[in-house]
């Protein structure tokens, strides 16, 4: 079904790797498409709670295809680019946790791809930038929306206007990542990650990451009333019996999502 991705779903972990080698993971249109198919059955399976995005190679995602994007026309820009973003705001948008093990390059849209995940986890040798403007364009997949909310305005602009590349540690000192971990451990570091999720409930999660979103959008006084009616909406379900029951018992609960 995928030619430039491979997907494993493993009970309430889905596994999303990018594996087009030839392009060095590049943003395709193909690509594009099996990403966001990938997406949608991972979005439609109620068990699975974290996904956990990485690449194969040298490259998380290299960035966007330079060369289709040569060939394109004004029109066809905004096409790719509204495809693009489309795509990482079914990511942002999810109930479910994102988790980027960043592996190598992620430039322009790979970086971008990074920010629509909740946590980004980084090898040593990985490599971040926004290189858009060295090509006469600019981040078109959500780049400069998400990376100053991430890390602020200044160093957005820093990052952006220049088209520096920076290293996985100068990436965890400005907050761009969560972490930084030897090569070879990142895929172990994910999956631990993962795992300490999974002992959440999957509705809070959901709740939760969406209170996060809003905050970059509502006003203090209006994102802590949204706060709170998701707060009053746990106390209708299940996992939150759950969830305190097993505390008071003092055993580890059983969460199914109700």
């Amino acid at each position: 079904m995928y030619h430039e991705i491979d997907l494993r779903i493993d009970g309430k972990i889905a596994h999303i790797t990018i594996d087009s080698p030839k392009t060095m993971n590049a943003l395709t249109g193909v690509l594009l498409s099996e990403l966001d198919s990938a997406i949608d059955e991972i979005e439609a399976d109620e068990s699975v709670v974290a996904v956990i995005v990485t690449g194969t190679g040298k490259a998380f995602i290299a960035g966007g295809d330079i060369g289709a994007m040569s060939k394109m026309a004004a029109e066809e820009a905004m096409a790719y680019s509204g495809k693009t973003t489309a795509v990482l705001c079914k990511m942002a948008d999810s109930r479910k946790v994102y988790i980027a093990a960043i592996n190598g390059f992620a430039l322009g849209g790979g970086s971008e791809l990074a920010l629509a995940c909740d946590l980004r986890i980084a090898s040593g040798n990985a490599k971040f930038g926004f290189p858009e403007v060295t090509l006469g364009v600019l981040p078109g997949g959500g780049g400069t929306q998400r990376l100053p909310r991430l890390v602020g305005a200044g160093k957005a602009k820093e990052l952006i206007l220049t088209g520096a590349i920076i290293t996985a540690d100068e990436a965890h000192v400005i907050g761009l990542v969560n972490k930084v971990v030897p090569n070879d451990s990142l895929p172990g570091e994910a999956l631990a990650l993962a795992g300490q999720i999974l002992k959440a409930g999957p509705l809070a999660l959901g709740y939760a990451k969406d209170c996060i979103g809003k905050s970059g959008d509502l006003a203090l006084s209006e994102g802590i009333a949204y706060e709170r009616d998701k707060f009053g909406l746990c106390f209708s379900t299940e996992d939150r019996v759950e969830g305190m029951e097993a505390f008071i018992q003092k055993r580890a609960a059983v969460f199914k999502g109700l």
